[in-house]
């Protein structure tokens, strides 16, 4: 596998939807990758190339992903790159300098084929969080704002205003809850004025 430092936003998105498959997100979701058809399937999502992950791998998986929460849960700058750069160092050469496909200079690290799976993912996910870190800052380390979740995630996006560790689910959540309450006050207001 070879990654770009150019291109942070696949690897933190990576590192946000892992961290995110845990039982310690949606409790009531449960274990989100709980065998190696779920791993696979999680890659497959992510455009990951890997041959049938075995038990091992997800174990490992899982282990990562907990490394993973503790660098999106640091509270400083510095223990946010040392974490990832720790993640680096797992699989990774040292950098180097190559054209890309439009013959445009890109710094790339790459690891070797026979690297085991959580190790290619950490080295994806800590270039992600690194580029993240130095291009956007610290503050785009967040926790969810769904009081029903604990998710964590790593805001790329332009405007830097997100607020869910996933908007389709987490958001429209708070979304609904919102509307009910608003509903329940105007029928609690109309009855208190008959």
């Amino acid at each position: 596998m070879k990654v770009s430092f150019s291109d942070y936003a696949a690897g933190a998105g990576l590192a946000t939807d892992l961290v995110n498959t845990s039982p310690l997100v949606w409790k009531s979701a449960g274990e989100m990758l709980g065998d190696p058809a779920g791993l696979a399937d999680f890659l497959n999502e992510h455009g990951i190339d890997h041959p049938a992950p075995t038990p091992a791998d997800l174990r490992q998986v899982h282990h990562l992903r907990d490394d993973l929460r503790a660098v999106l849960e640091a509270g400083t700058e510095d223990a946010t790159a040392a974490g990832a750069n720790a993640l680096l160092t797992r699989a990774a050469t040292a950098p180097v300098l190559e054209r890309d496909a439009d013959r445009e200079w890109q710094w790339y690290v790459a690891t070797d084929p026979a690297t085991p799976l959580a190790d290619r993912l950490a080295v994806l996910t800590g270039t992600g969080l690194l580029g993240t870190l130095r291009t956007l800052g610290h503050t785009r380390f967040r926790p969810c704002a769904s009081p029903t979740c604990d998710g964590l995630f790593v805001d790329t996006s332009r405007a830097g205003r997100r607020r869910y560790c996933m908007p389709e689910l987490c958001g429209n959540r708070a979304n609904v809850a919102r509307h009910r309450a608003r509903s329940r006050r105007k029928a609690e207001s109309a009855r208190g004025h008959r």
